[in-house]
């Protein structure tokens, strides 16, 4: 009986160490992000900000795998604290483009050592077991 059901055994699901080592650093970032008052969630949205600027909230969704209901409240609160503007696309309204303010780009300084705090820090993997992590997270995401 037990061997009928054997998929469903936790060691044999490769979904559960993914959403477990997805906890795991997310709470190492949090005492870093925590002062700032970002969540781990605002913080690579901002990340992807500081490199491209201005972009639809679309383009933001598909480069960070987020719905734009995850997306949309998260971004009215930036948008209120003052870190991004939103605005209506003037060739089609139903498109939200979102932009990076001055208060958002001054973010960049309080955060550009964070990465660096974090590197290695607990972490048993090679540099070389760390690209090849990276490498397959990122085919497995592709495969949508």
């Amino acid at each position: 009986m037990a061997q009928e059901y054997g998929q469903l055994l936790l060691k044999n699901q490769l979904c559960f160490p993914l959403y477990a080592c997805g906890r795991k650093i997310v709470s190492r970032y949090t005492p870093y992000l925590k002062p700032l008052g970002l969540t781990y969630t605002q913080y690579v949205v901002f990340m992807v900000l500081w490199e491209k600027e201005s972009m639809t909230v679309g383009q933001l969704g598909s480069i960070l795998h987020l719905d734009a209901g995850t997306l949309t409240p998260l971004l009215k609160n930036l948008e209120k604290e003052g870190y991004i503007n939103r605005a209506r696309s003037i060739d089609d309204e139903r498109v939200t483009i979102i932009s990076i303010t001055d208060k958002g780009n001054a973010l960049k300084e309080k955060c550009k050592d964070i990465p660096l705090k974090l590197a290695g820090k607990g972490s048993s993997l090679s540099p070389e077991d760390a690209k090849e992590l990276y490498r397959l997270l990122y085919k497995f995401l592709e495969d949508d």
